[in-house]
């Protein structure tokens, strides 16, 4: 007989040492996976400089994980808001999730509201070039990757 159990988290800040951010991420990782420390994420936002987020059921699980470990400074008291830690999170662009033979719907633009299929990606420009499934001819024309939405991704062949 056993029970669901539904375990709540809440993020808490580490301050550590400007530059060893990952240093640390990296041990109190190492400590989580040998001790089964009920840790979900471990978070090290880029844009702010001497400090990590922990995802964790409670404060006491966080304070065993950086317990020792060299350039944690503190534990910052209290619970970080989802709100606060959100503007942290990176948005992984359009450009990566595209490829060649993917269907897509221009969103922007002259040709707003059609359908093209992608046949070459510029990943350095951030521009896809399209056929349009449209038009009474094949025209590629170029549009920036923010232009498109994927409708159907291209079938893999086996």
């Amino acid at each position: 007989m056993s029970e669901d159990k539904i375990a709540f988290t809440s993020v808490f800040a580490i301050r550590t040492t400007a530059g060893q951010e990952r240093n640390v991420a990296n041990l109190i990782t190492i400590r989580v996976r040998a001790a089964k420390l009920p840790i979900k994420t471990i978070l090290v936002p880029e844009m702010l400089k001497g400090y990590i987020f922990v995802e964790a059921e409670g404060p006491h699980f966080v304070e065993d994980a950086i317990a020792g470990i060299k350039h944690v400074r503190s534990r910052v008291p209290g619970i970080v808001n989802f709100s606060e830690v959100e503007r942290y999170i990176v948005i992984r662009p359009v450009i990566e999730e595209l490829n060649v033979d993917d269907v897509v719907e221009v969103v922007s633009g002259p040709f707003k509201s059609m359908r093209a299929k992608i046949t070459r990606i510029d990943k350095t420009k951030s521009e896809v070039v399209l056929e349009l499934l449209e038009a009474t001819f094949t025209l590629p024309i170029t549009v920036h990757a923010e232009y498109v939405k994927i409708v159907q991704k291209a079938k893999k062949e086996e």
